[in-house]
């Protein structure tokens, strides 16, 4: 099996994270990768924000155990409720991926940047994990503050995020895979 093979099938998402920061040179190569997603009409419509100053990752966790106890979602409320509660689960590095609304398909051009960014965090040792909780605080029209203050461009909806850092002592199991999800035509 090649080596990409091996990082596709080894990647899980990381809910416990080392407390030291990522090495600036690791953020850069996830970065890249980032930027080589292919993307609608080669557009490349997103925004990257990394996030690593801890009281400004603070005061995101705040507003989004906010915005999740009023959700209405009993899962969301609940999770909220954990005294120990982070919505990126105590990682040092946050990047909010965000796209420009005029593109052609700027939410799948994110997921496939936030992908390749997670598949390079695995190949260098780096967990990772999908907070699309991001994208449910950042767009609406009460964070809008916020959303400036992370210099997020105008005209820009955020499509997810991802937590980044070093892997905690658990690596998860893959969840079984399903069945019957291949139609294959010749």
């Amino acid at each position: 099996m090649n080596e990409t093979m091996k990082t596709i099938l080894n990647r899980r998402s990381f809910r416990a994270y080392k407390p030291e920061q990522i090495r600036d040179e690791e953020l850069q190569e996830i970065l890249e990768a980032g930027k080589y997603a292919p993307s609608g009409g080669g557009t490349q419509p997103w925004h990257f924000t990394v996030i690593q100053k801890g009281d400004v990752l603070q005061n995101i966790n705040a507003a989004c155990r906010e915005a999740m106890l009023k959700s209405g979602n009993k899962m969301m409320e609940e999770r909220a409720k954990a005294d120990n509660f982070s919505v990126f689960y105590h990682a040092p590095t946050l990047i909010v991926v965000s796209g420009d609304d005029k593109a052609i398909t700027p939410a799948a051009d994110c997921a496939v940047a936030l992908e390749n960014m997670f598949l390079a965090a695995e190949s260098i040792g780096i967990g990772s994990c999908w907070i699309h909780a991001m994208s449910m605080l950042l767009n609406a029209e009460q964070a809008k503050t916020l959303k400036n203050s992370l210099g997020i461009p105008e005209g820009f909806k955020v499509h997810g995020a991802g937590a980044f850092g070093y892997k905690g002592t658990e690596h998860p199991a893959a969840a079984p895979r399903k069945e019957g999800l291949v139609t294959i035509i010749k």
